[in-house]
């Protein structure tokens, strides 16, 4: 990955990563060639935000499963993205003219309702988690 070439960033706690977020990553892909996948320090513990209390996964196990995904998917680590685990981030803050914007995809009713509250629920109703 270039690290001077314009990026697309994703940020989130990815537990687990599932379809919504592949197909994500792919319009995101799609906007510069590259993405930095941000994963959020909150893996084993509570995110301290109310609604996401729920991570049962650590880092090494996200990364594990994005990039499987994402390699199964075509793309390639390290060309085509990077994860990095990022501080437990609630809020992204900026002033004017800061030369990047906020996009928010709409991908269709299908993939919206895809949650991984839901995948953790079935998860462990199947003692995979």
């Amino acid at each position: 990955m270039d690290w001077s070439r314009p990026t697309v960033q994703m940020l989130g706690r990815w537990q687990p990563w599932h379809d919504g977020h592949t197909e994500l990553f792919k319009r995101c892909h799609d906007k510069t060639g590259q993405v930095a996948i941000m994963v959020r320090d909150v893996g084993g513990k509570s995110a301290m935000v109310k609604g996401q209390e729920d991570n049962p996964f650590v880092f090494n196990d996200v990364r594990r499963r994005i990039e499987s995904r994402l390699v199964q998917e075509g793309y390639v680590p390290d060309t085509d993205f990077e994860v990095i685990l990022v501080p437990n981030i609630v809020d992204i803050s900026y002033g004017r003219g800061v030369g990047y914007t906020f996009t928010e995809h709409d991908l269709g009713s299908k993939v919206h309702d895809i949650s991984a509250t839901k995948i953790r629920e079935g998860m462990r109703e199947r003692g995979e988690l």
